[in-house]
């Protein structure tokens, strides 16, 4: 890229679905945490965001976590440095290696039909936009701004709530809260997150390989 660097953004994101497999409808959610700094004070700013759907599985709601920030910072007109940090091996293994194969076969893969391939073409645009970088941590190990995500996850799955769209984040109180029960010893990731254990990001033509 040529001219200013992009601005970076740390996204932390989870999912959930109750019941998730079993038979009937399973109602999902999804959440997370976007974290930037302020344009004029340089100041952290946090913003949180969440989505549901009545009937869905936790695969659908992973891709989902990711498709939501990644087209709200879009809607600013702007490219941006995004760390994408997920327990989702699903979404994290699959924008760092499944889709360049998948977008070479034109969308097709060795063995049948591609699972939520709509969701995964709608991810791979979104994620086109940014310099995307897709950061795996483990789940429920004590991880506060994932163990923030999965919890706006799961209350949107059993609300059936909506944030719509990116609104001020509760995360400092919530942590604050958290510590006072004795719980989340592990400090928050600083800004920007860390890159290890990253994967590249999508090249912006047509489908390329992973570098």
């Amino acid at each position: 890229m040529t001219g200013a660097p992009s601005p970076a953004v740390s996204v932390y994101a989870d999912e959930s679905c109750l019941g998730n497999g079993r038979d009937g409808a399973n109602p999902g959610g999804a959440g997370g945490v976007i974290e930037l700094l302020h344009p004029r004070t340089g100041s952290l700013v946090r913003r949180d965001y969440w989505i549901s759907e009545p009937a869905a599985t936790n695969n659908r709601m992973a891709l989902r976590s990711a498709i939501e920030p990644l087209r709200m910072l879009s809607a600013k007109g702007r490219r941006y440095a995004v760390v994408f940090t997920s327990d989702s091996r699903y979404l994290v293994d699959g924008m760092t290696a499944w889709v360049y194969d998948w977008m070479a076969r034109g969308w097709k893969r060795k063995g049948g039909a591609i699972e939520n391939l709509e969701l995964w073409k709608a991810l791979v645009d979104a994620a086109r936009l940014h310099d995307v970088r897709w950061r795996w941590v483990r789940g429920h190990a004590g991880h506060p701004q994932n163990e923030y995500a999965n919890e706006l996850a799961i209350r949107a799955a059993r609300q059936q709530s909506d944030s719509g769209g990116a609104v001020e984040s509760g995360f400092t109180e919530w942590l604050r809260a958290e510590r006072a029960r004795g719980r989340l010893t592990i400090e928050p990731d600083p800004f920007p997150a860390a890159m290890n254990g990253a994967g590249g990001t999508l090249p912006r033509g047509a489908a390329g390989r992973h570098q």
